[in-house]
């Protein structure tokens, strides 16, 4: 995980105003968090080919009667690879890359090497737009770039096809005459307006060619990430197989495996296993105790992040922990419902009941017991009795309701450009569970002690919903539109992912130093699981907790994780009571 700093402005006086450096070291500063191993910073100075007869009244280097840009390439660096810090921006014979990113298929990368070294040597070697398009659709991993290629003279710019890591953009205008890209914003200034860079191309901005930075869209090329004529594996996501199932397609009605589906839960399981190991295999140990854990994972006890926390034990050594990162809000507006409502014949609170006993508290209906800690202390339990070798270390994050207010503009600020209230829903519970700091219990009733998780990666098992059905909305579309409109919505599914919240994840989390990793959001996962056939990965026709995502509810099943296998679909903001923390009424509106 890096930060990425880039701005270009004329070089003359009018821009190096207090204003505009004050933006500049504060952009700095905050990508500076996401990269605290190291920072550079590398400056150039170019003179486009552009004639003073057009008429440009900026700085003029009269030497060659041209207009002369600085432009500022800044980069932090997380180490997750290799033996010591690689400071950026990475510089070979003027080449330049600020590289925010991992590489996980498709580019030779030693284990003890930086893939951003790497990857600058294979981009050197590289003279065309299209061969720097193509190449980037040979490689899989989160990455967002800024890349000086010195012969053309052109910046190059791109996020990965999902969009797992963030980028933003601020374009030229008269009032802020200057491009600025950034992995991170510094709050809502009047100096810039960023959005989100687009997942669809591979940007090329000729500089040699600006006569202005003004002249900024006229010399932008937006190359397209695939074309007609090429295959490339990993240019974009897949599409989805809209083979419909046989009319007479029994409908499933528990969790034992038909025949037909024997061989695709073991393909699914390959396929997952795989995607965990690259993932989390040869991390370097930074700080911290010598036993502490290196990967943490994001854990409601749901199907989602028990199977990832499966896969992650299969390939973590026996003596190290694995970090399970639970949080739960005090919610005022939830508190509220809790105590006029009447839960003395509620399964629910038998449910709490049983999970107040097994933490050794007399308060079953208390304020941090959640769904999703209700779900989380059940399943630890499971996980803890299948595999009794490892230590689990169940991270209880527990935030009170100042200290999330308090978060909040530090929080609003890392969201930019989302401004909504389930951004902040989302953002919220992010933010505190990825910081991780809480508390732990070392027996089951025994008093918690205090603790913070140290690993820098950490594992996210979104994705899952979009790619085999777990969403209410799967289910809607079957009895409005049949096989056919469940296809088309987990089309529509894949195609939102780029542009839905991951750069807004990959902001939150990184601000702590960490960095988030997607194993179902491998392109090679993506393009598996796109393959099969609609009724090979869902049955909307059945039971909830059983139809949705049916089958990683029949790999969990395989592997042994009986309760997790049956557990029903629920957002994170809901699990956690962060969702609308202010009393707002709706999600999708902005915030005030």
């Amino acid at each position: 995980m890096c930060g990425i700093f880039f701005s270009i402005h004329a070089d003359n006086n009018s821009c190096s105003d207090s204003r505009f450096l004050s933006i500049c070291h504060a952009l700095k500063r905050n990508n500076a968090d996401r990269g605290p191993d190291a920072q550079g910073n590398h400056r150039i100075h170019i003179t486009t080919s552009t004639p003073i007869s057009q008429g440009i009244s900026h700085q003029i280097d009269h030497n060659y009667g041209r207009v002369r840009f600085e432009v500022d390439f800044y980069a932090s660096e997380l180490r997750l690879r290799g033996e010591s810090p690689i400071f950026q921006p990475h510089v070979q014979r003027g080449n330049i890359l600020c590289w925010n990113g991992e590489i996980f298929d498709g580019l030779e990368v030693p284990l003890h090497e930086n893939d951003g070294v790497k990857m600058l040597d294979s981009l050197h070697n590289l003279k065309t737009g299209s061969q720097i398009r193509d190449f980037f659709g040979t490689v899989e991993g989160p990455y967002a770039f800024v890349f000086y290629q010195k012969e053309s003279e052109c910046l190059f710019f791109a996020r990965d096809p999902l969009g797992r890591r963030s980028l933003l953009i601020h374009r030229p205008t008269p009032d802020q005459p200057y491009l600025l890209l950034s992995s991170v914003s510094a709050g809502l200034n009047a100096g810039y307006n960023f959005d989100d860079v687009s997942t669809d191309f591979i940007y090329c901005l000729s500089l040699r060619s600006l006569a202005s930075i003004q002249d900024y869209n006229r010399h932008l090329q937006c190359l397209p990430r695939s074309t007609p004529d090429r295959s490339l594996p990993y240019a974009r996501p897949s599409k989805i197989n809209e083979s419909l199932p046989p009319d007479e397609l029994a409908v499933i009605e528990s969790a034992s495996i038909p025949s037909y589906l024997s061989q695709v839960v073991d393909d699914l399981i390959d396929q997952l296993n795989r995607s965990v190991l690259l993932r989390i295999r040869n991390i370097p140990r930074i700080s911290g105790p010598s036993r502490s854990a290196s990967v943490a994972i994001l854990f409601s006890g749901g199907i989602d992040s028990t199977v990832l926390a499966f896969f992650a034990h299969k390939h973590i050594p026996l003596d190290e922990p694995i970090d399970l990162l639970n949080v739960a809000f005090e919610n005022p507006r939830k508190l509220g419902i809790t105590t006029q409502e009447s839960l003395s014949n509620s399964p629910r609170r038998a449910k709490k009941e049983k999970i107040s006993q097994l933490n050794g508290s007399n308060e079953p209906t208390g304020t941090y017991l959640v769904p999703d800690r209700v779900t989380g202390l059940l399943e630890v339990e499971e996980l803890r009795r299948i595999y009794p070798g490892r230590v689990w270390n169940f991270v209880e994050i527990n935030v009170p309701y100042q200290e999330s207010q308090s978060a909040r503009e530090t929080i609003e600020s890392l969201m930019i450009p989302g401004r909504t209230v389930m951004d902040l829903s989302l953002a919220l519970a992010l933010y505190f569970a990825s910081r991780g700091q809480g508390q732990i219990r070392t027996s089951l009733g025994s008093e918690p002690e205090m603790y913070t998780s140290v690993a820098r990666v950490v594992i996210s098992g979104l994705g899952s919903d979009e790619l085999m059905g777990g969403y209410g909305r799967h289910r809607s579309a079957f009895y409005t539109g049949g096989w056919e409109a469940v296809i088309k919505e987990l089309q529509l599914e894949i195609d939102r992912i780029p542009t839905r919240n991951l750069g807004r994840d990959d902001r939150i989390v990184s601000s702590h130093g960490k960095e988030t990793r997607h194993p179902f959001l491998s392109l090679d996962v993506v393009r598996f699981l796109a393959s099969l056939p609609i009724h090979l990965k869902m049955d909307p026709r059945a039971d909830l907790g059983v139809g949705d995502k049916m089958i990683l509810r029949l790999l969990a099943q395989r592997v042994g994780l009986v309760e997790a296998s049956s557990r029903k679909k629920r957002a994170m903001q809901f699990g956690s009571h962060s969702a609308r923390m202010g009393g707002e009424k709706r999600g999708d509106v902005d915030l005030v």
